[in-house]
């Protein structure tokens, strides 16, 4: 269940509050695929099986940008906010990819509020994401993402 804020202040408030963590998502060819074909980025590590069977990683991997762009469907299942008109995302100041993320293995999200900023257009608040693939030490992505508050 995701953490409900009821407004702005509240979100402001939970400057380094973490959110908790999501259900853990698998990664399917299918999705490889999809965004392979939404993007036009075809390299055979992400689409061909049988060649990335022999490459370096086993078999294909999911795209670096796929994975950070779960984190819009990650954000939902941590939290919401009430009372604002629009919640935009505003970019995202820092962004690392430390492991490949095999087609078949499963990743999940964890969130924590680092920082919240008035502006003329809103409030920026700024989230740290690290989203985990499990059986791993490392992470599959971190980044430092900016959503625009709206009120």
């Amino acid at each position: 269940m995701p953490q409900t804020f009821n407004g702005v202040d509240e979100v402001v408030h939970a400057v380094g509050t973490p959110l908790g963590e999501t259900a853990w998502l698998e990664i399917t060819q299918e999705q490889v695929n999809q965004f392979a074909d939404a993007t036009g980025d075809h390299q055979w590590i992400h689409v061909d099986v049988e060649r990335a069977s022999k490459g370096p990683y086993g078999g294909t991997i999911a795209h670096g940008y796929l994975t950070l762009s779960l984190i819009a469907r990650f954000g939902d299942e941590l939290f919401t906010i009430e009372g604002v008109t629009a919640k935009l995302n505003y970019g995202v100041n820092k962004v690392r990819f430390p492991s490949p993320v095999p087609v078949g293995s499963r990743v999940r999200a964890g969130a924590s509020i680092a920082n919240a900023v008035q502006t003329p257009a809103g409030v920026q608040v700024s989230l740290n994401w690290v989203i985990e693939l499990e059986n791993s030490t490392k992470p599959a992505c971190v980044a430092e993402t900016v959503v625009l508050l709206v009120p």
